[in-house]
């Protein structure tokens, strides 16, 4: 198995989204990139942690590889909006990939490349790649929290 980490904004959505990939056997949402250990949701919320929302995924590399995660992560959110996306403005809804090896390393920065060199976007891509630090799970009535209310999107 595989595991991939990405910040996209609020952490809903991109978990849904990312559940319905053919490939992906299980997501979790949680915080990354701060100081603070065992952060909570309150914590991160005040924006002086460090951390962003994201979202962890494993997945099946004969079934789906990284780069066509890649691909689901630049599709649902803007990644030229720095710390922000959509309503929802802080540190803590930055873009980012956080890469678990040199290969995913490798990857992203291609992948961010020719999307900005697409002309897709008229703004520079922010997404920052970095190296995947601790994981901490959001607390549980985060987990698949859209599933839960049976809807598909934040309705943003």
């Amino acid at each position: 198995m595989g595991k991939a980490t990405f910040g996209a904004g609020c952490f809903w959505g991109v978990e849904e989204a990312f559940r319905q990939v053919k490939g992906v056997t299980e997501t979790r949402v949680g915080y990354l990139g701060g100081a603070l250990k065992n952060p909570t949701y309150r914590d991160v919320c005040t924006g002086r942690t460090g951390h962003a929302e994201v979202v962890e995924v494993e997945y099946d590399p004969s079934k789906v590889s990284y780069e066509e995660l890649l691909m689901v992560f630049w599709s649902v959110h803007n990644p030229t909006t720095l710390n922000r996306q959509g309503p929802d403005v802080g540190t803590q809804y930055r873009s980012a990939v956080f890469f678990h090896n040199a290969e995913q390393e490798a990857a992203a920065k291609v992948s961010k490349a020719k999307l900005q060199s697409s002309g897709r976007f008229n703004r520079p891509i922010v997404t920052e790649i970095t190296p995947a630090s601790e994981f901490y799970e959001a607390e549980d009535y985060h987990q698949r929290y859209l599933e839960k209310r049976g809807q598909k999107s934040c309705g943003l």
